[in-house]
């Protein structure tokens, strides 16, 4: 068993039994798999793969997966931000695959270190 296979595996014991199932798209989850797991390396930590992160781990800790803003997120739409964590009835396409808006308080994202555009 490969490093992916072995977080999917992981990930998949863990949440189901919460009621989050993984995403049914191979593709998708196999990328944001592979975006954690970069993380990983990268900062220590797994955060989100698709959110912008400032490498300082209690500035991030609301965006390390499973992020703060999942259980709202999956209750409202059937899917987490970046869909790896979805609900049963999202993954059997009973539930409509909208895009999810971005819970994240702005002055929390890495982007909001950023200079202005009039900088």
């Amino acid at each position: 068993m490969n490093e992916i296979d072995d977080l999917y595996e992981r990930l998949k014991k863990v949440n189901e039994p919460k009621g989050y199932l993984l995403n049914n798209d191979d593709q998708l989850t196999t990328g944001l798999l592979k975006g954690l797991l970069f993380n990983r390396e990268r900062y220590g930590y797994m955060c989100c793969p698709c959110r912008l992160a400032s490498g300082v781990r209690e500035q991030d800790k609301d965006i390390i997966c499973p992020c703060d803003y999942r259980e709202e997120d999956v209750a409202e739409y059937g899917s987490c931000y970046c869909s790896l964590y979805v609900t049963k009835e999202w993954n059997e396409g009973t539930t409509p695959h909208a895009t999810i808006p971005e819970r994240r308080p702005p002055e929390k994202s890495a982007w909001g270190n950023w200079p202005s555009a009039d900088a």
